[in-house]
């Protein structure tokens, strides 16, 4: 995929931040978030009916003055990370806004199964570009446009600001301002720091080993409704008959982490080891009083099991009943403890300790199937593709609801060697959409866009080439 940048410029705030709100504290599980990028790419069709704009560049322009409207509201995403100081020096500084033309036509690119190939789509690589403390780009922007008027808008942020959560409240509001429907936004609260505050991070925290960065392979992988209604139900074996049973993301992220743990097992001369699950649990819900999903920043901590290296038989079902488990322990109680940073840091680091008696081979999941990703609409619409292609690390899966709103789509960042025994793994592959079936429909739809096209052009009806 051929892209062209056009233009780069900052967007600042239309207003600017009152001096009282220079300066930004980062709370204390803003110091515990992981240093790196998060990356969406949000894909649109040249027609919808009623759109508001039908010239992209009319669009790019209209994009930005409602950006710089809604940096008024999320004023620390244009300001600059004081790692030093754990803070953010909310100097109006502004964000990357950049502008690109792709030589091809957006339905070449929908639905990729890989996400290496969607980088170009994206402000900057953000696997090269996770640099820890040099890190100071909280938010950038590219606006492309492919050849037959259809748009893509990649957007990423950092996550030692905001969680997932606040993303989606930071996109929600900048579309709805886009398409005049400023009155439907609801303004974020900057409390995490009052609920968390921040602390010196003992000098033991610092031994802990970063994530190394590997060759790494991202690719997404589909389950369809009927697949996750068998897998709920296959699992609901290990659920008593008065409990809930296995919810999709139970479901699915136990699936996949039995998967995983049985190729690791495979291979030849491996060393026995400790599999571990990590999730991401948002704690606004679950607090005492409860914090507003608009509380921005990062408001949630890991919910971790893990299978140790004498139970190699754990099945399927009791790895989802585990997972479950799991859940239920970031409780209120939970929240509270966490609310006591030198308390909690020292029952991470017996628990550290505790992970250090064995080599422990750590799977990462996280969840974003309560965001309305696809009612995303900046005035042209609600987006026919959203995709989030990559992390930096491997062993992490993110998981998000399908267009039709009834699958999963799961991206998957696993080491090369890995991925090609995961994509070819039979067990897998009776319960995910084969890339082959997605480009079989892709070529249908084709076939059927062209003669529709064709049809239309007798009867002199214009059809978007997208």
């Amino acid at each position: 995929m051929e892209v062209e940048i056009i233009s780069k410029e900052k967007v600042k705030p239309s207003s600017p931040t009152p001096y009282h709100r220079r300066y930004f504290k980062l709370s204390f599980l803003d110091q515990f978030a992981p240093p790196f990028y998060t990356s969406t790419i949000f894909f649109y069709h040249s027609n919808y009916p009623g759109q508001k704009y039908f010239n992209p560049l009319e669009r790019s322009s209209w994009l930005k003055k409602s950006l710089a409207e809604t940096l008024t509201r999320f004023y620390p995403l244009a300001g600059k990370l004081n790692f030093e100081d754990v803070s953010v020096d909310c100097n109006d500084e502004g964000v990357n806004y950049i502008q690109a033309r792709v030589a091809c036509k957006l339905s070449q690119v929908v639905d990729k199964a890989d996400g290496k190939a969607l980088l170009p789509l994206l402000p900057f690589d953000a696997h090269k570009d996770c640099t820890g403390p040099g890190e100071t780009v909280l938010l950038a922007i590219q606006y492309s446009i492919f050849e037959c008027g259809g748009v893509a808008i990649g957007v990423i942020d950092s996550h030692k600001i905001a969680d997932g959560t606040s993303l989606a409240t930071l996109i929600n509001a900048w579309a709805s301002t886009s398409r005049g429907a400023s009155h439907e936004v609801t303004n974020p609260s900057f409390d995490a720091s009052i609920h968390f505050p921040r602390t010196v991070l003992p000098e033991w925290f610092s031994m802990v080993p970063p994530m190394e960065k590997e060759r790494l392979s991202s690719k997404r992988f589909v389950f369809k409704k009927s697949s996750i209604d068998a897998l709920r139900k296959e699992a609901s074996v290990a659920f008593g008959a008065d409990d809930r049973g296995p919810s999709r993301v139970e479901a699915v992220s136990a699936f996949i982490w039995w998967r995983l743990m049985t190729i690791a097992r495979s291979k030849p001369g491996g060393k026995a080891k400790q599999y571990a699950v990590r999730h991401a649990v948002n704690l606004r819900q679950r607090m005492v009083p409860r914090l507003s999903e608009h509380s921005f920043g990062n408001v949630w901590n890991l919910a971790i099991t893990a299978v140790p290296p004498t139970d190699v038989e754990k099945d399927y079902p009791s790895l989802t009943r585990q997972i479950r488990n799991s859940f239920s322990q970031v409780s209120e109680e939970y929240v509270k403890h966490l609310q006591d940073a030198d308390a909690f840091l020292e029952t991470t680091k017996m628990e550290f300790m505790e992970m250090l008696k064995f080599e422990t081979e750590f799977c990462n999941f996280t969840s974003w199937c309560s965001f309305p990703v696809y009612d995303i609409d900046f005035g042209w619409g609600k987006p026919t593709w959203v995709a989030c292609p990559t992390r930096p690390y491997k062993n992490v899966i993110l998981i998000m609801r399908s267009r039709d709103g009834e699958g999963i789509e799961t991206w998957v960042n696993l080491e090369e060697e890995d991925m090609a025994m995961f994509e070819r793994d039979p067990k897998l592959l009776q319960f995910i959409v084969s890339s082959g079936a997605r480009d079989q429909r892709r070529t249908i739809f084709s076939c059927l866009k062209s003669y529709i096209c064709n049809s239309a052009w007798k009867n002199f009806i214009y059809v978007s080439r997208c």
